[in-house]
C-alpha cells in the first residue's frame, strides 16, 4: 500500500500542475475574457448602430430589427473566438453548426417563411407602428414587427400576435396610410317624409361639423327606393383620425334633428292584409 502511495510523488504533482492544471486554467480565464470583453464591445457597436440609424430616416422597426440579426451574428463570433480560446476546433464548430443549421431550416420552414416575411414587410413598408390596419382577418393598431411575428393592439387593448407570412400572404388594409378618409354613412327616412326637407337638415349637419373638410365636397344624395325606407347616402371627407368620432357624433346629431323636425327613421316591416271568403251557398242564402 505504502508503495503505490509513493508512486505519486511531488514531481508528479507539480509535472501535472505545469502542463495541465496552469494551461487549462490560463484558457479558461482567457475564454471568459474574450467573452466578457465581446459582450462589451458588441454592446459598444451596438449602441454606435442605434446612434447612426437614429439619424438616418429608417423606421424604427426597421432599426429594432436589424440591430437583433446583427445582435446575434456579433455575439456569436464571441461564442466562437471563446471556444478557441479553450481549444476546441472551431473549424470542425461551423462545420457541425451549418449541418445543424441546415437541418433545423427544413424543419422550420414556417419559421423562415416568417422570418423572410418580415424582412419584406419591412423593405416594403406597407404599414408602419402605430398604423390601425386590417391584416390576416384581423384589425389592430400595429405595435412592432419582429422576426418572426408582429405584435398588434385591438381597439378594446387586446395584444394580438400574428405570423409575418399571414400578414405578407393576405390582403393589408391599412387605414391610417392617409392624411383623410372618405366617412361613407347611410341614413333613411319614410316614403311619406319631405325628401327634400331631410336633404336640406343633412346638408346643414354637415357644414356645421367643423372636422368635416371643405375640399373635397361632401356628397349628399338619395342611393335607394328601399323596401321600407328613402335611403340617402353621406360621404364626407374627414381626416383619418377624426373619422370614427365623426361617424358616432353625426349618427347622433341626424336622430335628434329627424326627431326633432318630425322626420322618421323607418326599421323594416311587413303589411299583411287578411281576405275573408264566403262559401258558395253563404252565397246563395244571401
Amino acid at each position: 500500500m505504502e508503495d503505490k502511495l509513493t508512486l505519486f510523488t511531488a514531481s508528479d504533482v507539480e509535472r501535472y500542475i505545469n502542463e495541465y492544471a496552469i494551461p487549462w486554467g490560463i484558457n479558461i480565464a482567457m475564454a471568459i475574457i474574450i467573452y466578457v470583453i465581446g459582450r462589451l464591445v458588441v454592446g459598444l457597436l451596438l449602441g454606435v448602430f442605434r446612434r447612426v440609424m437614429a439619424k438616418s430616416k429608417y423606421d424604427q422597426m426597421i432599426i429594432d430589427f436589424l440591430e437583433s440579426i446583427l445582435s446575434a451574428v456579433l455575439m456569436l463570433f464571441v461564442i466562437v473566438a471563446s471556444l478557441d480560446e479553450l481549444g476546441v476546433d472551431t473549424t470542425s464548430l461551423v462545420a457541425i453548426l451549418g449541418a445543424a443549421g441546415l437541418a433545423i431550416g427544413l424543419s422550420l420552414q414556417d419559421s423562415l417563411k416568417n422570418f423572410a416575411a418580415g424582412v419584406m414587410l419591412l423593405v416594403f413598408k406597407p404599414f408602419k407602428a402605430g398604423h390601425y390596419v386590417e391584416v390576416a382577418g384581423t384589425s389592430g393598431i400595429v405595435q412592432k414587427i419582429g422576426i418572426f411575428h408582429s405584435v398588434m393592439t385591438s381597439l378594446d387593448n387586446k395584444e394580438i400576435t400574428i405570423p409575418n407570412g399571414r400578414i405578407y400572404s393576405d390582403n393589408i388594409t391599412n387605414y391610417s396610410a392617409r392624411d383623410t378618409r372618405r366617412c361613407d354613412m347611410t341614413f333613411g327616412i319614410g316614403y311619406d317624409d319631405d325628401l327634400l326637407k331631410a336633404k336640406r337638415i343633412l346638408q346643414e349637419l354637415v357644414e356645421s361639423d367643423e372636422r368635416i373638410l371643405k375640399e373635397p365636397e361632401p356628397l349628399i344624395g338619395v342611393a335607394e327606393l328601399g323596401d321600407n325606407s328613402v335611403n340617402f347616402t353621406v360621404r364626407p371627407w374627414v381626416k383619418t383620425a377624426d373619422n370614427f368620432a365623426v361617424r358616432l357624433a353625426f349618427t347622433e346629431a341626424v336622430k335628434l334633428r329627424f326627431d326633432k323636425e318630425g322626420i322618421s327613421i323607418p326599421y323594416p316591416q311587413m303589411d299583411v292584409h287578411l281576405y275573408k271568403e264566403e262559401s258558395g251557398e253563404q252565397s246563395e242564402n244571401a
